[in-house]
């Protein structure tokens, strides 16, 4: 039995390869000097040294603070943006602005402010408003999150879903409230679409089908790859392409910009549910849409109509989040791609699905009962969601995709014996024992024995994921 990975069809899915194990060029970022609240977009290339250094601007000064472009690559930019003016202010850490509302003796200029923001949703100049506008510390993280995903801009909002809801808002402003997604996606992403509460109408496509399916009033392609809880991944550029005119929405919460950036392949909207690997503690909830500017503009007008804004408390812990983001990655990917081959290679274990870009997360299917899995871990913990430094455990079927219809489940490939698990930073050697507790010793498939020959297939991740 070897690690599984889902396949639609030969259209719109990875080569089923394992990565070689070797970095490539480090991909560079272009971006200013202290001018906090701006930035450019992302190179959209790898570079050698000649490349980099046609990449920065001449008139930078030492080590890119003069003012002009800087390269950084991921692993400083996941330190250094949304703070780049820290220091000029005296201070170490980024401060967290709590106000509600700002002050201001000049009420022609504020009615000035909001006129504008109401045209055209870009953010107002000069200093705050009011907190459904916008705040300096969730301004912070948007910044961040948008450097590290290649786009011009980011908006945040209260969950995952809020974000959603936004992207749906904007496009149904348009009059295009026809969706065409790929499934699976997220149990209440797909039950927002196939219920309608937005006023979407929606069509369930394979890959191949996305092309086939566009109408004058659709508004939106979703994907989500890896996908949630599958694992199972798409070409997103074979999709950017088939999508023509209408943006493409990758859902990024699985991979993360440290193992992709949805972007670079020509997705127009990129989706986390930040409440995962961006805060990465469990103990922030929090959306982001990662887009260029002109959709950002309709994004704000929806967060400011709709109040779904993103407290200034989550967005410092999401800023401090990203600061680890690529190490915390990386360590629980190497701890997951493990653990992979090892169930691939357990008798207990049906399949196995895990991503060839790698990641943190695993899901498979046993022969046994699921719910006595989750019932028998001590240290991995069994509840809902993911992308924390710690191990959780939990059956889609009852849980995260509870809500979506058991026939369109099954159709994706939720089976009712499928487990998904979010790998923490725990050594591995203790999250084994844990799994092969829980497994047990009389959960063997009538198969199994003398004629049952396991897979020794292992996939190898990159030394560096980023560098991808």
């Amino acid at each position: 039995m070897k690690i599984h990975r889902i396949e639609y069809d030969g259209f719109a899915h990875a080569p089923n390869v394992t990565r070689p194990s070797s970095p490539g060029p480090r991909p560079l970022f272009r971006l200013p000097g202290m001018n906090f609240g701006s930035y450019d977009t992302y190179v959209d290339e790898t570079a050698d040294a000649a490349d980099a250094a046609d990449a920065v601007d001449d008139g930078r000064g030492a080590g890119g603070f003069g003012g002009g472009p800087a390269v950084r690559a991921l692993d400083t930019e996941a330190v250094h943006a949304g703070r780049d003016d820290l220091a000029r202010q005296g201070l170490h850490a980024a401060p967290i602005d709590l106000s509600t509302t700002y002050p201001s003796y000049d009420s022609r200029a504020e009615a000035a402010r909001i006129d504008a923001f109401a045209a055209d949703g870009a953010e107002p100049a000069g200093p705050p408003v009011y907190g459904r506008l916008g705040n300096p510390t969730v301004a912070r993280f948007e910044t961040a999150l948008a450097r590290l995903e290649g786009t011009d801009s980011a908006v945040a909002f209260a969950s995952g879903m809020a974000a959603l809801s936004a992207v749906l808002l904007v496009r149904n402003a348009m009059g295009l409230r026809h969706v065409v997604a790929v499934r699976p996606l997220y149990g209440c992403s797909d039950h927002l679409l196939t219920a309608g509460l937005l006023g979407s109408e929606v069509t369930w496509v394979d890959p191949a089908g996305v092309a086939d399916a566009l109408r004058p009033d659709t508004g939106l392609v979703m994907v989500e790859s890896p996908a949630n809880p599958t694992l199972a991944e798409l070409d997103l550029r074979a999709l950017a392409h088939a999508c023509g005119s209408v943006p493409l929405l990758a859902d990024n919460t699985f991979a993360t910009p440290v193992l992709q950036r949805p972007a670079e392949h020509g997705a127009r909207l990129v989706l986390h549910s930040a409440t995962k690997y961006l805060g990465g503690h469990g103990d922030v909830m929090a959306g982001v849409v990662a887009c260029d500017e002109e959709f950002a503009r309709g994004l704000r007008q929806i967060r400011f109509a709709t109040g779904g804004v993103l407290h200034p408390l989550a967005g410092y812990l999401l800023l401090r989040g990203l600061s680890t983001l690529p190490i915390r990655v990386r360590a629980a990917s190497s701890n997951a791609a493990e653990l992979a081959r090892r169930l691939a290679a357990d008798p207990r274990v049906a399949r196995v699905h895990y991503p060839r870009i790698g990641g943190a997360m695993i899901a498979f299917e046993v022969y046994g009962d699921p719910h006595e899995v989750i019932a028998g871990v001590r240290l991995i913990t069994p509840a809902v969601s993911l992308g924390s430094v710690d191990s959780l455990i939990q059956h889609p079927a009852s849980i995260s995709h509870r809500i979506v219809d058991a026939a369109d489940r099954r159709g994706a490939g939720v089976s009712d014996r499928l487990l998904r698990l979010s790998v923490g930073l725990e050594d591995v050697e203790d999250l084994w024992a844990d799994l092969d507790g829980a497994l047990g010793t009389d959960r063997l498939p009538e198969t199994a024995g003398a004629g049952r020959e396991p897979s020794r297939t292992a996939l190898r991740l990159p030394e560096r994921a980023a560098d991808r």
